[in-house]
């Protein structure tokens, strides 16, 4: 056994690479997924799957468990009972061929997906040495999937499993990093990522045929994709066009056993903010869909304040979480950067969404998010806000209260007088006699202090959302 965890990162790598090698001369061939260095989620069945001859006999052997299957159409799957975490594995798959997969785990997986932000390498942030020097992990591992478009959907994806050591970390999602350390840290199981993102995409990429038809509203896309399908272009599809990413980097990991989804996506569509509260919920609902594991949490963040991103892709994403049941979602005002739209200081987004993770996925009793607008009433000349995550207490950071509005029967906003009364806000203006409606945080960047006792940030919103 390889004890070192930096010879085990790169022995995974070299593992992984020869047996990619002889793979290719193989009867029995697994899904890349299944290569040395892989984690495997705990606590459910897992879906072994691959190629093989057509009516060749597939046998499949973990730890105490042998299944055989006959390979149909040249496809085979076997379901592993639930596994439980303890020594790393060895699995043989046998067919004309036999194939052994080393240095398994059993633990966490989670998928995370998105655009830029989440793919942003953590050597891409500072200080990236800091954290790069003490990510001495081996039981966190990364699958990086290759960036891939596709016009239907594609079986397997490119990519190996690499162990979080010094010398690796660097090319790790650093939000997919900091999600998993501290899960790792909280739970104190292997935690296993497949990283699947692509800078620049726009959620109807991420979406599948089917996804996109279960929506009028996306009749658009859904057009797009079928004329594509009927009259395949010469060149590659776009990384922007309608289910290419969901065909060329989704689809092949479905279904990989895991527990759940993070997402840092939007800002490609905030240009159609109103569509997006239709297209992300859609998207979820798919992936649902094509899992087949239920409704398994699905954790986002809310945009960062950037100049050229409007609040309403931000009222989109809040708005998502009354539409798609076991979500949570990170909120980011305090982490942004107006010139920047890829903020640097990726280690709390990872963090909250990690605590996210923890209550929705675990069932653990903490506070995982900051203060979520419920409802309003008007009393006198004011407005009283009243709000859902308290957690200790609501707090106005570094000072008053900031970033409120207010606006009367004219619908024109003005700035407010906030001021946090128990568990509610009294929101008021001396020019506003007859308030109709309050808002938080609207604009692209938004100048706000509202948090809850245990520091997590409110989520801007508006009580007249059209």
């Amino acid at each position: 056994m390889i004890s070192n965890p930096i010879s085990k990162s790169l022995a995974i790598t070299c593992i992984s690479v020869s047996l990619g090698a002889s793979f290719a001369q193989a009867d029995v061939v697994p899904n890349p997924l299944f290569a040395d260095g892989a984690v495997l989620q705990r606590g459910q069945k897992v879906p072994v799957w691959g190629t093989a001859d057509d009516g060749e006999k597939v046998t499949v052997e973990i730890g105490k468990q042998k299944l055989t299957t006959t390979a149909e159409g040249g496809k085979w799957r076997v379901d592993l009972a639930p596994l439980e975490v303890g020594d790393p594995l060895t699995m043989k798959i046998s067919g004309k061929n036999t194939i052994e997969i080393k240095e398994i785990l059993v633990g966490e997986v989670w998928v995370n997906s998105g655009q830029s932000n989440m793919e942003w390498l953590l050597k891409g942030i500072d200080p990236q040495k800091e954290h790069a020097s003490k990510a001495n992990y081996p039981k966190i591992r990364m699958f990086t999937v290759k960036k891939t478009t596709a016009i239907q959907p594609l079986a397997t994806p490119t990519g190996s499993w690499i162990t979080a050591s010094p010398e690796t970390v660097g090319g790790f999602s650093a939000v997919g990093y900091f999600f998993a350390q501290e899960l790792h840290e909280k739970l104190g199981v292997p935690v296993g990522m497949i990283s699947t993102s692509w800078g620049g995409t726009p959620a109807q990429a991420w979406t599948s045929i089917e996804g996109l038809g279960s929506e009028a509203e996306l009749k658009g896309y859904l057009d797009a994709a079928e004329k594509t399908i009927a009259a395949p272009p010469e060149k590659p599809v776009g990384s922007g066009h309608p289910t290419s990413l969901y065909n060329g980097m989704i689809a092949p990991i479905v279904p990989y056993a895991m527990k759940g989804v993070i997402w840092y996506q939007g800002e490609s569509n905030a240009g159609k903010s109103k569509e997006y509260r239709t297209l992300f919920p859609a998207m979820i609902a798919d992936w649902r869909n094509k899992w087949k594991q239920g409704n398994f949490p699905f954790i986002y963040v809310q945009i960062a304040p950037f100049k050229g991103q409007p609040p309403e892709i931000r009222e989109a994403q809040l708005l998502t979480l009354s539409k798609s049941e076991n979500t949570a979602m990170a909120v980011t005002t305090d982490v942004g950067d107006a010139n920047d739209i890829h903020p640097k200081n990726k280690q709390p987004v990872g963090q909250r969404l990690a605590s996210a993770a923890r209550v929705i996925a675990y069932g653990e009793k903490i506070v995982y998010s900051g203060p979520i607008y419920d409802s309003m009433k008007v009393s006198g000349d004011a407005i009283e806000l009243s709000f859902k995550h308290l957690g200790g207490g609501l707090v106005a950071k570094d000072g008053d209260l900031k970033g409120f509005t207010i606006a009367g029967e004219d619908g024109k906003h003005v700035p407010a007088k906030a001021e946090i009364k128990g568990s509610k806000i009294i929101v008021s203006a001396a020019e506003v006699k007859s308030p109709k409606a309050a808002r938080y945080g609207w604009i692209n960047v938004p100048d706000v202090n509202l948090f809850n006792k245990e520091g997590f940030p409110a989520s801007p919103f508006r009580t007249d959302v059209d």
